[in-house]
């Protein structure tokens, strides 16, 4: 084999050097120089330690008279254009090779996505045969040994990849991301963890967008090495033969046996319950095939289906529910079985919704315990009906039943945040959550206050979704219970609510939407009138919907200004707080911006606009700074506006800001319009942009301007 390997990288050697002779004699001379430094690059990368181990040469003393090649009388051309012919040669039989290559490669991924590892491999080979040094060759196959549990051919077609030297350049693709993804699955599989990590670990030093993904490999690898660790440590306590590890067997056994009464089946579960309550007993019960022993018992499903409803079925139902809660707490490979049985992935959600409250208690208890943990969310989410159970914790909380209400919230909160959790809901959340929160939005009451703060805060994740995000947003239900909800709050004083839920408005009203229009008015009005609230944090998301509403709806604009909102904007700007100030300059910058009362009510409170130039000198918050331009340049349209301001600092402020970084670009043309307004209103300003030399920046501000 590296007889055959040698020969193969001296061919290779062969087409570059040739294609470097070809540019070495163009008559382009930054061609040759291009292929003169990509000669000594060559050269320096060929330069590998001899590997002869003992001197065998021998000096030939009767050398024959002439060279044995035929190529005694040629000329230095004649060879050369021989080495050309066999270039081309070479050339030519390599891209009918690639051809060929590829054609096996998709031969390969087709019978790969029908599930036939078997012919995948065989196409994959056969390609490798063609052209070795296709790297995609190497990967696919792995996969596909994988696949297969050829674990070690796996990895020796990843260290291949890695080896493989793309065309054209001499150096090996050690950044192939893929084989150090399949080699580390392959190495996780022969239980090789290290190895398995140090793999997936070398991604992230390739790729460090691939954080999150490296992330998910490690944690696979950290479970399964527990797993096996749990594994190993039961097993030692069953071959001693004594305590847990007799107990368990027995118990599973007795438990097995077909045609029993509920109450042998409920006490023989809590006895069993009392010996799974560590990570001994609860591998001692998968080991023993304890999950399936109780998911075939007829009885039991029977009882876990809700086909028979008495009390010593209900009991025996919440013996179940205990008990897999205790064999999964802290257990990811228990979590992991109990999700895949069948009787389990319908349990779960149905008896969310049966009549027996110990039930719906403990079932809500086991969904909790998945939903807390990434690695459970994932399980559940994969194996249960993710539509029927939103659905049933959704009643569980609008139907409060002694605090079920909490654990089914904290659940919803929990699974919101998962991206996948979003995907799923997107076609059924008007019905399973739209609708509920609409409801309960619109009749706020003490029984129900203390659900809303988390049920928001779940709405909130899942409107980072961007489909969900457009549906609520254009939602009628929703913009219609809002208002209805921040009046009864405020009069009520729910401040716990209030501020989710603003911080939930300001969010959806980002998207302009036909509903929100129509509700600005209602919504403006609401909020303003909790801009006299003693709380800072309510008054500053208040302020938030007012800037994110406002550009949507002129009639909104002018009832908010006819009830004063200039000039409590122009206190709250007074204050440090950076997202009041944020919010209150957007809101004043609308304001003046279509309408001339806001103007007169913005100068006769503050006459040089004191407020403004403040803001232009003192933030560093680009948004404030184009707002506050902008809101200038409005203000600048009222007659005698631009003379008040002579002898203040507004000219270097502004030229300040319109010479400023390029990447704040908005900033900048801001900043030059407020700028030309103002000289052209006041001519006297004229003076002191040319004793600045502000000429300059106006012009190239131009560019902004025309753009």
């Amino acid at each position: 084999m590296e007889k055959v390997e040698d020969v193969e990288r001296f061919l290779k050697n062969v087409d570059k050097i040739s294609e470097l002779v070809k540019e070495l004699k163009s008559s382009d001379a930054e061609v040759q120089q291009k292929a003169m430094e990509e000669a000594d690059c060559y050269i320096a990368a060929l330069d590998e330690p001899c590997r002869t181990k003992v001197n065998k040469t021998k000096i030939n003393t009767n050398p024959p008279l002439q060279p044995s090649f035929g190529l005694q009388n040629e000329s230095p051309g004649s060879f050369m254009k021989l080495m050309e012919e066999d270039v081309e040669d070479r050339r030519v039989e390599r891209i009918a090779k690639q051809k060929l290559a590829t054609a096996l490669k998709v031969k390969g991924n087709e019978a790969y996505a029908e599930k036939d590892y078997e012919s995948a491999v065989k196409y994959y080979s056969d390609g490798v045969a063609e052209l070795r040094d296709m790297q995609q060759l190497y990967t696919n196959r792995a996969q596909a040994y994988i696949k297969l549990g050829m674990y070690k051919e796996a990895i020796s077609d990843c260290e291949w990849a890695l080896k493989v030297r793309p065309v054209p350049g001499p150096w090996c693709n050690g950044r192939c991301i893929k084989a150090f993804v399949h080699m580390g699955r392959a190495y996780l599989e022969l239980k090789n963890y290290n190895k398995s990590r140090h793999c997936f670990e070398k991604i992230v030093e390739i790729e460090h967008g691939m954080e999150k993904m490296v992330k998910e490999y490690l944690s696979q690898v950290d479970l399964e090495e527990k797993r096996e660790t749990r594994e190993m440590n039961a097993k030692l306590e069953f071959d001693k033969g004594e305590g847990k590890g007799t107990t368990v067997p027995q118990l599973l056994e007795n438990l097995s046996r077909p045609d029993q009464t509920l109450l042998f089946y409920c006490g023989g579960l809590e006895i069993l319950l009392r010996a799974v309550t560590d990570c001994t007993g609860q591998t001692l019960f998968r080991l023993n095939n304890g999950f399936s022993i109780i998911g075939s018992n007829d009885l039991v499903r029977s009882c876990l289906l809700q086909k028979t409803v008495d009390a010593h079925s209900r009991d025996l139902c919440v013996s179940v529910l205990k008990l897999w809660r205790a064999l999964c707490r802290g257990n990811d490979e228990n979590q992991k079985i109990l999700m895949m049985c069948p009787v389990t992935k319908q349990a779960t959600v149905h008896l969310l919704t049966s009549e027996h409250v110990a039930v719906q208690k403990e079932c809500l208890a086991l969904l909790c315990l998945y939903s807390h943990l990434p690695h459970g969310r994932r399980l559940a989410m994969d194996s249960l009906n993710m539509h029927m159970l939103v659905r049933n914790l959704v009643a569980c909380i609008f139907l409060p039943k002694q605090q079920l209400e909490n654990s089914a919230v904290n659940i919803l909160e929990n699974f919101a945040a998962e991206n996948k959790f979003q995907i799923q809901l997107r076609n059924t959340l008007t019905e399973s959550v739209i609708v509920p929160f609409t409801s309960i939005l619109r009749s706020i009451n003490k029984t129900n206050r203390k659900i809303l703060p988390p049920l928001l805060s779940a709405i909130g994740s899942l409107a980072r979704d961007a489909v969900i995000h457009h549906k609520l947003a254009h939602d009628p239900e929703c913009w219609d219970a809002f208002p209805v909800a921040i009046r009864q709050c405020s009069a009520c004083e729910y401040k716990e609510i209030l501020y989710p839920m603003l911080g939930l408005i300001i969010n959806l009203s980002t998207t302009p939407s036909p509903v929100i229009q129509e509700h600005a008015v209602s919504l403006c009005d609401c909020c303003q009138g909790l801009l006299t609230n003693t709380d800072g944090g309510v008054i500053t998301r208040a302020t938030g919907v007012l800037s994110t509403v406002l550009p949507q709806s002129s009639e909104a604009v002018q009832l908010v200004i006819q009830r004063g909102v200039v000039r409590t904007m122009c206190q709250l700007l007074k204050g440090a707080e950076q997202d009041a100030t944020r919010y209150a300059i957007k809101t004043l910058t609308v304001c003046t911006a279509g309408s001339h009362l806001a103007r007169e009510e913005l100068l006769k409170s503050d006459k040089k606009l004191a407020v403004l130039r403040h803001l232009l000198g003192s933030s560093c918050h680009e948004l404030v700074l184009g707002n506050a331009a902008l809101c200038l340049a409005n203000c600048l349209q009222l007659e005698g506006t631009a003379s008040n301001l002579l002898g203040t600092d507004i000219v270097r402020l502004l030229l300040r800001h319109a010479a400023g970084d390029a990447k704040k670009t908005a900033v900048q043309l801001n900043a030059a319009i407020a700028l030309a307004t103002l000289c052209r209103s006041e001519p006297r300003h004229t003076e002191k942009v040319r004793e600045l030399h502000g000429f300059e920046v106006l012009h190239s501000c131009m560019k902004l301007i025309n753009s």
